[in-house]
């Protein structure tokens, strides 16, 4: 099937007021942590990459888009952008486009990537007739490259960023020139991030001219006030600009992006998400047998509140649903306290078929490991029946999520030893 390119409002700057996109939140763990990046945050009214107000497993997005179709009817591009990276859950994003394919086969199918684990499936998007895939490529030198990221996990292990950093150029060259080879359409998108690599995006673009790339996409960064970068200023319009005029001496630019969330719906810029996050909760809810993920783990003191910090829990209470009600199955043994982020580590795979971990206090590293493995970290406190009964239900629980602090004062250093 030849792709229609005119009915795809990034790459037809004419019909983007007309066509509109969807993007499924089927990938929720990263490979990376991009020091511009915090996904521990939603806000609808943000639009930025790395967030979403939910995940959905494959056959929901597949009832999501189906909804979402009859309601906007002006669909014409389906996008798999995380909020994570799709391909730190490949299982997922593969089967999420197999059964968009064989119900849309016409629909515009893309998907947005690091490009750290890309190379392994090139084959699998060359066969599914992926209309395009994005890769952000923030730098190609490595000694930048380094500055931009914290950590990289290419596999089930991170590695220092000194080393992931040539891991990752080696791995966005080779996938964008495999991909190249095989036809496919590639969109590079870079980071504008003022003091750190502002000054060698043109060079970037030279480079992915040379791969042949067929549009260069230079974004401003957004400043995140959780994330490393959070006092690097957003970078200003006339620099932007000035950024583009030379990248397009190399390359075709994209000047009309809107920095989409991982489940944006509609017209690019389009903020009226109010029927579209209520498509998602009702889908969820239909579909949630097909979870993968069937389980929540509780951290509680005494068994009937959610009472305990992580780092003082010994086992965690595992509830699953059953029928109208929820049902405790078992208690999982912790990791012993000790060995710095291994043990959170290896927690994540402990708790690798619960969806959600539900607690009363948790350091920043153990919750951005739990996150960053596909596991939802809510801090709540107040019955458990409850707060398991709403997570199952896909229920609203704000009111009884807290915020993170302990009664004694102390902070949680995260690094697996217990409380300071």
């Amino acid at each position: 099937m030849a792709i229609n390119y005119d009915n795809h409002p990034c790459f037809n700057d004419k019909v983007r007021h007309t066509f509109g996109r969807v993007h499924l939140p089927v990938a929720p763990a990263c490979n990376v942590q991009c020091n511009f990046c915090d996904r521990r945050f939603d806000c609808v009214n943000e639009s930025r990459p790395g967030v979403s107000s939910s995940i959905l497993e494959p056959n929901e997005a597949l009832e999501y888009l189906d909804r979402i179709v009859h309601s906007k009817g002006n669909i014409s591009v389906v996008g798999i952008a995380g909020p994570g990276d799709p391909f730190a859950n490949a299982d997922k994003t593969i089967t999420t486009i197999d059964l968009v394919r064989k119900k849309y086969p016409d629909i515009i199918l893309c998907v947005a990537t690091n490009g750290l684990n890309l190379d392994s499936y090139v084959d699998e998007l060359t066969f599914y007739n992926i209309s395009h895939i994005t890769v952000t490529v923030n730098a190609v030198n490595p000694s930048i490259s380094k500055k931009i990221y914290s950590w990289i996990r290419p596999g089930k292990k991170t590695i220092p960023v000194e080393e992931g950093a040539s891991m990752l150029l080696e791995s966005q060259l080779r996938s964008i020139s495999r991909m190249k080879e095989r036809g496919l359409t590639v969109k590079v998108n870079t980071i504008i991030i003022p003091g750190i690599n502002d000054f060698h995006v043109p060079e970037v673009a030279e480079k992915m001219s040379r791969l042949k790339v067929d549009i260069f996409n230079a974004i401003p960064l957004y400043n995140n006030p959780g994330s490393v970068f959070k006092d690097i200023p957003e970078p200003s319009k006339e620099l932007v600009a000035e950024i583009r005029k030379k990248s397009s001496e190399f390359i075709k630019q994209m000047h009309h992006c809107t920095r989409c969330r991982a489940d944006a719906v509609g017209l690019l810029g389009d903020t009226d998400t109010v029927d579209s996050f209520s498509l998602m909760k009702e889908s969820r809810i239909r579909d949630s047998k097909l979870s993968e993920h069937p389980y929540v783990a509780v951290a509680s003191i005494e068994g009937f509140l959610v009472s305990a910090h992580l780092g003082e829990a010994e086992e965690l209470m595992i509830y699953k649903k059953m029928g109208e009600d929820i049902e405790l199955v078992e208690r999982r043994k912790t990791p012993a306290r000790g060995d710095g982020d291994l043990r959170w580590e290896r927690l994540a795979g402990i708790l690798s078929d619960c969806s959600t971990i539900i607690v009363n206090g948790i350091g920043e590293k153990p919750k951005s490991i739990l996150s960053n493995n596909g596991i939802n970290v809510i801090v709540a406190e107040g019955i458990i029946r409850d707060a398991v009964t709403g997570i199952m239900n896909g229920a609203d629980i704000a009111f009884m999520q807290k915020k993170v602090r302990k009664a004694c004062g102390a902070e949680c250093g995260g690094n697996g030893t217990g409380c300071l």
